[in-house]
């Protein structure tokens, strides 16, 4: 199916082809996103080699430990980001539910990265707030898919 925002059957000419260049603009960020899931997962590596090759070899602190966590959190976030851009390019909604769950692993990041030497009690109070309103939104989005794919399978039974 095609998007509903960028469909490629527009009957203005001009729109058809500006929307045909916004999915060709759309799927070079799905190639360079890969690109970068590989960085990323080359930087995993090459982390994890750093810390396990250096004194005291194969041992990780907490700070190495808590890197590694990092470096494995933004390889997630960016398959995320990636299921993101396919979804959209291949269905006829919005994902809104998997981009709150991307935001809300991206404040998981940085809450288990968190240094709290550096940061001031509002901007702990502040991640909280985001992270409660990300995690309400995020339930009421499903609460609500839920609801509809019901009604849908209800109305299925009934034909």
């Amino acid at each position: 199916m095609k998007h509903e925002e960028i469909s490629e059957d527009h009957s203005d000419p001009l729109i058809k082809a500006l929307h045909r260049a916004i999915r060709v603009g759309i799927k070079l960020l799905a190639v360079l996103m890969v690109f970068v899931i590989f960085w990323s997962i080359a930087d995993v590596v090459l982390v994890l080699y750093n810390k396990l090759a250096s004194p005291p070899f194969f041992l990780l602190d907490i700070n190495d430990i808590l890197e590694t966590f990092a470096a494995f959190l933004v390889v997630l976030i960016g398959i995320e980001i990636f299921i993101n851009i396919r979804l959209y390019l291949g269905s006829n909604t919005f994902p809104v539910e998997l981009v709150i769950a991307t935001a809300l692993m991206a404040i998981a990041r940085k809450v288990i990265v968190l240094d709290l030497k550096l940061v001031t009690s509002e901007q702990i109070v502040g991640l909280g707030f985001v992270t409660l309103a990300l995690g309400v939104a995020y339930w009421l989005v499903k609460h609500i898919n839920n609801q509809v794919s019901n009604n849908q399978n209800q109305d299925h039974t009934l034909d």
